[in-house]
């Protein structure tokens, strides 16, 4: 449900919306509702795609949240958790390579920060291969990044076979009982932290969160209030997130 909705405030949306409104207009050339719907779809989707909206919109899911520091670890044994963001694998005629979105980039980076910040504890990457064919699993695109920073490959466990937020926290507790730790460091983004810690710990997890950065935040400050397409998916995330929080505590699952 919330990846249907979400998918509406998407360029594929916004596609959709005017083809509906040229449609209505050519049967009712006269029709002020189609004028209002067009207006409003304008609306609507000029506010989505400027960041500024979208960071006060999302202010909520971010309020508590600081920079991860050494006084925040939680007592050993303990391990980071790097959550994916949606890695992509490009494939050519014989071969294939994964690559990583900006915000799975920047978590990929604060893992890696804590990791040299904590001494080196174990770093769990988690997440399963996209819908496709022949896709890479998430969790192996950020151990390629994870390694390219000064990780070395002996402390990186691998958890490839989740698809949602709720599987990357249940298998991410099987692995870790299993290495005898109940501590963990979840990085992801500030805006999915709130469900993403919230998840850890109903799996049973003592965890902590450490936020990566907001890769629109590093662009110009002229560029946070014109519109963007980065911006727009930015929103698709708060209006997701949103949405994740209340099906998650529908289902118990908080």
């Amino acid at each position: 449900m919330s990846d249907f909705v979400t998918a509406l405030i998407s360029i594929d949306g916004l596609l959709v919306g005017l083809c509906c409104a040229v449609v209505w207009l050519w049967i009712a050339p006269g029709s002020r509702r189609a004028r209002w719907w067009l207006t409003g779809l304008l609306a609507l989707y000029l506010a989505a795609s400027v960041h500024g909206i979208a960071r006060v919109i999302g202010a909520p899911l971010r309020r508590g949240f600081h920079i991860f520091s050494v006084d925040d670890a939680p007592p050993l044994p303990r391990a980071i958790v790097l959550l994916g963001a949606g890695a992509r694998t490009v494939h050519g005629r014989s071969q294939r390579i994964g690559v990583l979105t900006l915000g799975g980039a920047d978590r990929v980076l604060e893992a890696a920060r804590v990791y040299h910040l904590l001494g080196g504890p174990w770093i769990v990457s988690s997440g399963g291969p996209p819908d496709g064919r022949d896709m890479l699993p998430e969790s192996e695109i950020m151990r390629r990044a994870l390694l390219e920073l000064g990780v070395p490959d002996s402390m990186i466990l691998l958890e490839s076979e989740s698809r949602v937020t709720r599987d990357e926290a249940t298998s991410t507790a099987r692995i870790l009982r299993q290495h005898g730790i109940t501590s963990c460091i979840v990085v992801t983004s500030d805006t999915h932290m709130r469900r993403a810690l919230a998840t850890f710990r109903r799996a049973g997890l003592n965890a902590v969160p450490a936020i990566a950065i907001d890769p629109i935040s590093q662009q110009r400050p002229t560029r946070t209030w014109v519109p963007t397409q980065q911006a727009l998916e930015f929103s698709q995330q708060v209006i997701h997130e949103y949405l994740g929080l209340a099906w998650y505590r529908v289902r118990g699952w908080l």
